[in-house]
């Protein structure tokens, strides 16, 4: 299995930023593993940070169903105090979510995993080129393997 480890990616801003989501915790319930993970940013509450969560179960028809998925809460703006001098801590108004999920059979290979996962992801990317397929890493192995992170 996969040891946890540190999921590293750049976001899509003009100046690309780094985030480093940091293990949480492994959950194994019923048959099926959740990984989670979770920006350290050091002036939002932890309730308000980015995360990550890995997913992966074995169905009772042989098919695996992996998933990931990433929220990034987004806080509300803080406009003045009140005629006493109370300012309200922001809170979070709302988050926005993308996910991505796998279904595989039993019989799959890792080859045809992957080749559906980098689909997938070229499409979602407008990617128009060849692109080697990245193949370590916790999404990577999740969904090409079928190896939850530990």
């Amino acid at each position: 299995m996969s040891g946890i480890s540190n999921i590293v990616a750049f976001d899509g801003a003009a100046t690309p930023v780094q985030h480093t989501f940091i293990p949480e915790s492994v959950i194994r319930d019923k048959g099926e593993i959740t990984a989670t993970y979770r920006e350290q940013i050091a002036d939002v509450p932890v309730y308000a940070q980015p995360s990550v969560v890995l997913k992966m179960k074995r169905m009772g028809s042989g098919v695996y169903r992996v998933s990931s998925r990433v929220s990034v809460p987004v806080m509300e703006a803080v406009g003045a105090q009140n005629s006493a001098g109370y300012t309200a801590a922001p809170k979070v108004a709302y988050v926005d979510t993308a996910e991505s999920i796998g279904y595989f059979h039993e019989r799959s290979t890792i080859a045809g995993r992957r080749l559906s996962r980098q689909l997938c992801i070229n499409v979602a990317n407008g990617i128009e080129t060849s692109v080697t397929p990245v193949t370590t890493k916790a999404v990577g192995e999740l969904f090409d393997q079928l190896v939850a992170p530990v």
